[in-house]
């Protein structure tokens, strides 16, 4: 990046921190702090380990700094602006989540387009959100949009601050289903011949909630469809699935036709040949459902996260606090845009041909010395893919 853009950038974040209302995280002054100015040079280097003592005032430092990137940490210290870990002495952290748009397993780079690698990154955040609320009850959630790539959640609940990196990658192997199969899955129960000297046994998925209920879920919709297709059909439907031949895919057609309900309620023993679909079924869901997190982000007790309202400084986009009810209108690329980069053209040079969708609007931008709405240069330039123009 040339200074000439570098300067421009700095003045422009300067001017939009002048006009911002930014909110600091809970317990404040018991986290460490960190920024990114913009220097000069290949690397981006880091100032943290810092205290709010240290900062002062955060709207004048804001506005004095105008800095790249700020990030405070998911931990709470006695000391923390000490320049350790060890004498910072931690007393607990928020639990915290990234989704990075990158990382997504159904997103093929240099295919699919920004727009839509954050929808995809949305599509993960709700199944997230679904995993913490419905299956770990958590209340106390903050949802907010990186500016760059995804979204964070932090969780501020009592009851996670004092868990250990250990104890947070269980929560990391639950909504990332690690591990997780039919025979980790199920619950078994004596039923029937209770005395008898070969007392049967019932394997069933627990139905009413966390990993269970998803897999009973797709199988209540598997029955549903296989009873619509009619036999034959659903014989020759089923007998695609791997190590499921016709006599096999009969029995499971007529398991499901005579055993609805039990297929519906999670009993995965009612027939041999019915533990196949099961287990295709759990691995589906797995798949399908998981919450397909930053996995280093959730277990680093000492994590810094990016703060919310302030500037991306990779896209020049708002880090955005949202709510539940604001999620799922949010749109990151109309709704981040900030309003101080509206309104008038800049004059970028831009190293090749590049497509912006923002504002609702998409841009096709030719290589060269161009004039663009500003937010799409400061997009550009803060990505690296154009200088700013000599007036």
């Amino acid at each position: 990046m040339e200074e000439r853009t570098r300067a421009y950038l700095r003045g422009r974040f300067g001017d939009f921190y002048r006009r911002a209302d930014v909110t600091l995280p809970p317990r404040a002054d018991d986290r460490e702090w960190g920024h990114i100015p913009w220097t000069s040079g290949p690397d981006t280097t880091m100032v943290r380990h810092q205290s709010t003592l240290d900062l002062g005032d955060t709207e004048a430092f804001l506005q004095r700094e105008r800095p790249r990137h700020v990030y405070f940490s998911a931990g709470f210290y006695d000391h923390p602006g000490a320049s350790t870990m060890e004498e910072k002495q931690w007393r607990g952290s928020d639990l915290v989540f990234d989704l990075d748009a990158d990382h997504l397993p159904n997103v093929t780079l240099g295919e699919d387009s920004y727009a839509q690698m954050l929808a995809k990154c949305k599509d993960a955040l709700y199944r997230l959100l679904d995993f913490l609320e419905r299956d770990f009850g958590f209340e106390d959630l903050t949802v907010t949009f990186s500016g760059g790539r995804g979204y964070h959640v932090h969780v501020r609940d009592p009851g996670v601050y004092d868990l250990e990196r250990e104890q947070r990658r269980e929560i990391v192997d639950y909504v990332r289903g690690n591990e997780l199969d039919l025979d980790t899955l199920v619950s078994e129960e004596t039923v029937d011949g209770i005395g008898l000297k070969n007392p049967t046994s019932k394997r069933t998925l627990p139905a009413d909630g966390g990993w269970g209920r998803r897999v009973t879920d797709r199988l209540g919709t598997f029955a549903d469809d296989l009873l619509a297709r009619g036999e034959d059909d659903a014989v020759e439907y089923l007998s695609g699935f791997e190590g499921v031949g016709e006599k096999s895919a009969r029995a499971i057609y007529n398991v499901v036709e005579n055993n609805t309900e039990a297929v519906k309620a999670g009993n995965v023993d009612v027939h041999p040949a019915f533990l196949k679909v099961a287990r295709k079924y759990v691995a589906e869901t797995v798949e399908a459902e998981n919450a397909p997190i930053d996995e280093p982000v959730t277990t680093d007790t000492n994590r810094l996260i990016r703060l919310p309202g302030t500037l991306h400084g990779g896209s020049g986009l708002h880090v955005q606090r949202l709510t539940r009810e604001q999620l799922d209108d949010f749109d990151p690329l109309v709704d981040a845009v900030p309003e101080t980069f509206v309104g008038h053209d800049i004059t970028v040079e831009v190293n090749a041909e590049r497509t912006l969708e923002l504002l609702g609007e998409t841009l096709t931008v030719q290589p060269g010395v161009v004039s663009v709405p500003e937010y799409a240069g400061i997009f550009l330039m803060a990505r690296g893919t154009a200088e700013k123009a000599k007036e």
